[in-house]
């Protein structure tokens, strides 16, 4: 039997289930729940999972096998760890900083927090030591999960905080492994309020720093409702996702939307991306839907797909725009379409195609059920070309609490409309396309990376006077960082100089934030001394049209490991 407290959550997820392909019911009659005390974990999760046998979580590694867990058995063991946690002093409130790849303690973790009333900040394995005291001063952290290769980037951050590590024994740290000792059963320690935060997520932004995302127990759990139907979950399906922990989107369709559905949330682990073995596993374990980046997509179509016979029902994109050839091959090959989506750490999926509906090549979609969205220009005022902006009246509950400040305050949308910095144009149907970033972020392999805190990074090198950073094209990533650099004063700008800062970069940035390309060049500026990115990043574009690369353009790729160096930690 459904608690009270979650019966106005189950009531809309299964109008959204009802109408799973009609897209114009679905939106015109869809309404958030409203909700006065819930815990996704504990008013939902728990008891759609107690004595349902139904596969919850399915991990293939090609290191260690297969594990697949039933609902009812990551409940009980979410249950488990809640109560060792909370014997180690985790209350509510508390940040737990989780540091994991894609194990079974990180969805045991998760659902463990949310039962605490804890709040989680989410870390991938690929920060530096920066990175991470960054997050422990502003995000307030107090506990620390991570897998032994992750702890030993702890070993010099400083602190009182509690230490645990999965996997293996570690001096100073408390086995994870012990948990499984704790009780089955849990109880908590008081009602969890809809706006309670859960989520503390670190995205990058126009600023040097990363911005504080903060998400509710109303916001994520709820919201991704929205993503839910978007991806076309159905109870039984086994979801297959390619992201990594750490990022929005893993919770995105690793987590919630899945299991929102009653769906199996199902993931491979290689060392390498391997497609062939992906595809194998696809075919074998019989995955019914599959979101993949873009870089995803374009290694896949290098295989002859129609090779294997999937059992795949819908195929989702996520991240970036999808080049239409990559669409089309795939549509030959197994006749699915590829259906893209949009939305970001901030919120849920608030644009997608959705299953059934007229797709328009080169388009993300149509307004997702619960988000109004309006296009509008600087000015405010309507537009068929213009930034995407969320109306706020009423408010969405897909959207974030608000950024956090520094000082620990919530900065929450205020005004009628949250804009989310892209842009996009709208067709007489409603459909929206993609256009790019209002400001200079832009996407590489699925990450968004911020070229102020490239650039920063840049100017640290003694023979750099000043940087600006922008995405080159790339047929694989869809851009890489490309910096365009003025020297100091008695700087020869040659190759000794170009791998003395790729060897800086490779030092300090985590490696999916990597300068791959630079440039010697004169910055074009304004009048008034502002460098004109917009000018260097359409010289890139043409560029690459043409081929084109100038005798002091040098590539990551034009040195060897060896010259290059080991990647070191920051120490700064």
């Amino acid at each position: 039997m459904t608690p009270s407290n979650a019966v106005p959550f189950v009531a809309a997820r299964d109008f959204l289930l009802r109408h799973r392909a009609d897209y114009t019911a679905a939106y015109r009659d869809f309404q958030w729940p409203k909700l006065e005390r819930f815990n996704w974990a504990l008013d939902y999760f728990d008891v759609m999972a107690r004595d349902n046998p139904d596969p919850a979580l399915w991990l293939v590694d090609e290191d260690a096998g297969e594990t697949k867990l039933s609902f009812a058995a990551i409940s009980e063991r979410s249950n488990q760890v809640a109560n060792a946690l909370r014997k180690l002093g985790v209350r509510r409130g508390d940040r737990i900083l989780v540091m994991l790849g894609n194990v079974v303690a990180l969805w045991e973790c998760m659902l463990a927090a949310m039962k605490l009333g804890a709040v989680v900040v989410p870390a991938t394995t690929l920060l530096t030591r920066s990175d991470l005291a960054d997050r422990f001063a502003r995000g307030r952290v107090r506990h620390v999960v991570a897998n032994a290769e992750a702890a030993a980037k702890f070993a010099e951050l400083p602190g009182d905080y509690t230490r645990i590590v999965v996997g293996k024994e570690m001096p100073g740290w408390i086995s994870y492994e012990t948990a499984y000792q704790s009780s089955a059963e849990f109880a908590p320690d008081g009602d969890t309020r809809p706006d309670d935060p859960v989520l503390l997520y670190f995205t990058s932004g126009t600023t040097a720093r990363p911005k504080l995302v903060l998400h509710s127990h109303q916001s994520y759990p709820v919201g991704h409702l929205s993503t839910m139907y978007w991806l076309g979950l159905r109870p039984g399906d086994i979801h297959l996702n390619i992201s990594s922990p750490g990022w929005a989107k893993h919770a995105w369709s690793c987590f919630f939307s899945p299991w929102n559905a009653q769906a199996a949330v199902f993931i491979v682990n290689q060392r390498r991306f391997n497609a062939r073995g992906l595809l194998d596993t696809i075919v074998r374990c019989g995955v019914t839907t599959f979101c993949a980046p873009p870089t995803v997509w374009r290694i896949l179509i290098q295989e002859d797909l129609p090779a294997w016979p999937v059992r795949i029902k819908e195929l989702i994109s996520a991240g970036e725009p999808l080049n239409p050839e990559v669409i089309e091959r795939v549509k030959a090959a197994w006749g699915l379409t590829i259906r893209d989506g949009y939305g970001q750490t901030e919120t849920t999926a608030l644009v997608g195609n959705t299953p059934g509906q007229k797709l328009k090549a080169g388009s993300m979609g149509r307004p997702l059920p619960g988000y109004r969205v309006a296009l509008l220009d600087a000015s405010g005022a309507a537009a068929t070309e213009g930034e995407i902006c969320l109306m706020l009246e009423p408010r969405p509950t897909g959207l974030m609490q608000g950024y956090q400040a520094d000082d620990g305050s919530v900065r929450a949308e205020h005004e009628s409309v949250y804009r989310t910095g892209d842009v996009a144009a709208v067709d007489g149907d409603g459909y929206l396309t993609y256009i790019g970033r209002a400001d200079d972020v832009f996407k590489s392999s699925d990450y968004r990376i911020s070229p102020f805190e490239l650039e920063s990074v840049l100017i640290e090198h003694p023979a750099v006077a000043e940087a600006a950073v922008v995405p080159s094209p790339d047929p694989l990533r869809l851009a890489v960082p490309k910096a365009f650099l003025a020297l100091a004063p008695g700087q020869k700008p040659d190759r000794d100089i170009a791998l003395s800062i790729f060897r800086h970069c490779r030092t300090v940035l985590a490696p999916f934030k990597r300068v791959r390309r630079l440039e010697f060049a004169e910055l074009p500026k304004t009048i008034s001394g502002k460098i004109r990115r917009v000018e260097l990043r359409r010289a890139e574009a043409q560029n690459f049209e043409t081929d084109k690369r100038t005798a002091l353009e040098f590539w990551e790729d034009d040195f060897s490991d060896a010259e290059l160096g080991a990647r070191t930690e920051n120490t700064k």
